[in-house]
């Protein structure tokens, strides 16, 4: 997929900083890197793995990494025919073989992914959430205040916010200006969530009335209350709307309009206190980076234009 990335005022973030992997890997290698169980993917179970000592001991003794993740929000992950599948169980699989351990996919909705991460229901959180100040420093969004401990990223994704409309409907909405005085709906919990919210507000400061903001569990609700004529348009993440643009209906449902915005990272979401898992976890994606599993599964997916050369912590601002 191609994308269009558009400045609205200073919240666009830039995409990752070209640079090589290859010299990171000789380091590496010399120094050694409610819910139900949906897959396990990954690597082999044995401590030949290069990066199976980098783990906590505990998880090299489990052998398992446990995943916390809304499985519904293809193609990042979903599920097809009972399997679970899409860009983040993909690269899960490529960083377990390095790890020696098995990425375990467990579902829950997306808003309860952080709080399931504190109380230790998951080792991770990995489910195309964006690395942000607030996430990482434990910021309610709505309040700006501390609501909890935040978390560590380990970057390995850049995504921006499309909107999309029904196909053929609403030709007049092409910014998120065009919103005012509007209904859209989004997924709860999400970076579309928020910038609506952020966006009414502006619009009723300039007097052009608030946008009305229906939020849901997950992103397919959200579509089907658009296709039912609930709301003027929708809006999630590049990738996301792109693909449900070009499969929902057979195509014929959906388009998406204006251009891409708001672009930061996707990160593997990592308790504070888990440095260990958190610098093991970059090290293994410094290595598929550097041997090319990366970037076949990023090509598999048709989502080049979100890749990174370079694993990163905390790279959101």
């Amino acid at each position: 997929m191609t994308a269009s990335f558009t400045p609205r005022g200073a919240t666009l973030k830039s995409r990752m900083a070209p640079v090589g992997a290859i010299a990171v890997v000789g380091v590496l290698l010399l120094t050694g890197c409610g819910d139900q169980t949906d897959k396990a993917t990954g690597g082999s179970n044995s401590n030949s793995a290069p990066l199976f000592n980098q783990l906590p001991k505990e998880i090299q003794s489990a052998k398992v990494i446990k995943v916390g993740s809304d499985i519904n929000y293809p193609p990042v992950e979903f599920k097809k025919n009972g399997q679970v599948m899409g860009i983040d169980p993909d690269i899960a699989d490529a960083l377990g073989k390095q790890l020696g351990v098995k990425f375990e996919f467990n579902n829950g909705t997306f808003d309860t992914l952080l709080s399931g991460l504190r109380s230790k229901r998951y080792d991770i959180a990995m489910s195309a959430m964006t690395d942000n100040k607030g996430r990482q420093e434990g910021v309610d969004p709505d309040t700006g205040k501390k609501a909890g401990e935040g978390v560590d990223f380990v970057d390995y994704f850049t995504a921006g916010v499309s909107i999309y409309t029904k196909k053929g409907a609403n030709s007049a909405i092409k910014t998120w200006d065009d919103l005012c005085g509007k209904k859209i709906v989004v997924q709860r919990g999400t970076v579309s969530h928020d910038l609506a919210k952020s966006q009414s507000k502006t619009c009723q400061k300039n007097g052009k009335g608030k946008i009305s903001v229906e939020a849901f569990g997950n992103d397919t609700e959200a579509q089907t209350r658009l296709r039912g004529g609930g709301a003027v348009a929708g809006s999630s993440d590049f990738p996301v709307a792109a693909y449900a643009v070009k499969t929902s209906g057979g195509g014929k449902d959906f388009e998406l309009v204006g251009d891409q915005v708001e672009a930061a990272p996707y990160g593997i979401a990592v308790a504070k206190k888990n440095t260990q898992l958190r610098d093991a976890l970059k090290q293994a994606l410094a290595l598929i980076i550097a041997n090319g599993e990366y970037d076949k599964i990023i090509a598999k997916w048709g989502v080049k234009d979100g890749a990174v050369t370079k694993a990163i912590i905390n790279g959101g601002k």
